[in-house]
């Protein structure tokens, strides 16, 4: 048979409980039939509370108490002598140690409107409110905030110290409250007021109970919210045929510390086509931490945008890459400024460059006048599809051949191009004839030759000046 512990108000109190008073005023906030702010009880007692107000009630109790309960009873009546006001009594038997802490009455309508008593269930087996166990329990130690260890216990008159662990007995250090920076709260637990890095590792508050030692364990976790690169494995378009797998790594790198969320957007996500597997590793700095997406056989439906959200806490970042579905393997090749392109000799370097888009990525092979280019000359070299042609010269002119193909798919295209290479024009002779001037005879024949050389071809224009006054002297020519 339980002990059973009546909480019962005489006096003041008690007729507060007992006379029925007027509406106006009275009981803005619910009434219980206690006043302290705290009760003792033991283990196994009966815990009963009445509460008392203008509206309907309701109880919050603390969380150690499970929703679904046996031991729990609520009973909700109208009282006082015009019925108009509410009442309601809770019942909690048998009162076990983890049931400690604060016990609310409160309107259903107005939650802000409250009365509290912190209940202790004293339990000389379990001095803490939480169960003993040897997996500790993460608390976080946040900049700028302090850190709390909870480990309420089941009497306020608990003697408890807060101990820092260590893998050797000889470095233990054991902290008692010295009302500055570490606070001793039997509801709370133990307050750090301005945590350092010490306070980052594994520790106990330890309690001795009739010779008895018990603890609780916590593990102190500093979280960072710093993240330093998000990239995908592909960063441009990224071309692919229907029917294969496509697979794309989101890589985020962050400091230590730094715990990250990351999720996908992707064009059948509401189909959930795609496998996602997520690693973690570290390196010396950093933590790196991996997202694989893929999508075994892709289809039409498919291609679009792809991506990747980081978080960590307040921290966002993001990535992403479109991806592109082709039907089949293609190629398609034509000229991009007609079949005959024009260079100048002398120029540093003219590209070859037709219009090309295909899928895979074709081998390319140029020839000029029948033969690979890059064995002719040195001067030539392929860059992607184009060919290069460096220090033009009058030789480069000719027909050239650009040769695609994809062999697995026996896709195959060729396309030719004219090149002709403009030479300015020269005059091989600086003189037309003699480079002495010399006299002819009246009325005599003579025949002046000009050599030229240029592509297109030149044209020529003789010009004659006629003679100063002062006797004969030879035409100049220009």
């Amino acid at each position: 048979m339980f002990d059973i512990l009546f909480v019962m108000i005489f006096g003041l109190s008690g007729r507060v409980l007992t006379k029925d008073t007027d509406t106006k005023g009275r009981f803005n906030s619910p009434v219980l039939d206690v006043t302290e702010k705290q009760l003792i009880i033991e283990r196994n007692q009966t815990l009963q509370l009445n509460c008392r107000g203008r509206w309907e009630l309701q109880w919050v109790l603390p969380s150690g108490v499970p929703k679904v309960y046996h031991g729990t009873q609520i009973e909700k009546t109208v009282c006082g002598k015009k019925n108009n006001q509410y009442c309601s009594r809770l019942t909690l038997s048998p009162a076990l140690a983890q049931h400690t802490g604060s016990y609310r009455c409160r309107y259903r309508q107005k939650q802000h409107k409250q009365a509290s008593v912190y209940v202790y269930i004293r339990d000389s087996q379990q001095p803490f409110v939480k169960m003993h166990s040897e997996i500790p329990d993460v608390v976080y130690m946040k900049e700028g905030e302090p850190l709390v260890f909870p480990c309420r216990v089941t009497n306020p008159d608990a003697k408890v110290l807060l101990v820092k662990e260590s893998v050797s007995a000889f470095n233990i250090h054991r902290l008692a409250p010295d009302h500055r920076n570490i606070i001793w709260n039997s509801r709370q637990g133990f307050t750090i007021r301005t945590p350092t890095f010490f306070y980052i590792g594994l520790f106990s508050c330890e309690t001795v109970v009739n010779g008895v030692k018990y603890s609780n364990k916590f593990l102190t976790h500093r979280p960072v919210n710093e993240i330093l690169d998000v990239y995908l494995n592909s960063t441009g378009l990224v071309h692919t045929l229907q029917g294969q797998m496509l697979a794309l790594n989101c890589t985020v790198t962050a400091a230590w510390n730094t715990r990250v969320s990351i999720s996908w957007t992707y064009p059948q996500k509401a189909n959930g086509s795609a496998n996602i597997i997520r690693r973690i590793s570290r390196s010396q700095t950093n933590m790196l931490f991996y997202s694989l997406l893929t999508i075994p056989r892709l289809s039409k439906a498919d291609r679009g945008l792809y991506k990747c959200h980081v978080t960590s806490g307040p921290s966002k970042r993001e990535t992403n890459t479109t991806v592109i579905v082709y039907d089949q393997p293609f190629i398609r090749l034509k000229h991009r400024d007609g079949p005959v392109v024009q260079a100048s000799a002398g120029q540093k370097s003219f590209r070859l460059t037709p219009k090309l888009r295909a899928f895979p990525a074709p081998e390319v092979i140029w020839l000029k006048d029948g033969m690979i280019a890059a064995e002719r000359c040195s001067r030539y070299h392929v860059d992607g599809f184009s060919l290069v042609i460096r220090d033009v010269a009058e030789e480069d002119a000719g027909i050239y051949t650009i040769l695609t193909g994809i062999q697995q798919y026996g896709l195959y295209q060729n396309l030719t191009l004219t090149l002709v290479v403009n030479v300015k024009p020269q005059i091989g002779e600086k003189t037309v004839s003699s480079q002495q001037a010399g006299t002819v005879q009246r009325g005599s024949r003579q025949a002046l030759h000009c050599t030229s050389h240029g592509v297109p071809p030149p044209q020529i224009q003789w010009l004659w000046h006629p003679c100063p006054p002062k006797g004969l002297s030879p035409a100049r020519l220009a």
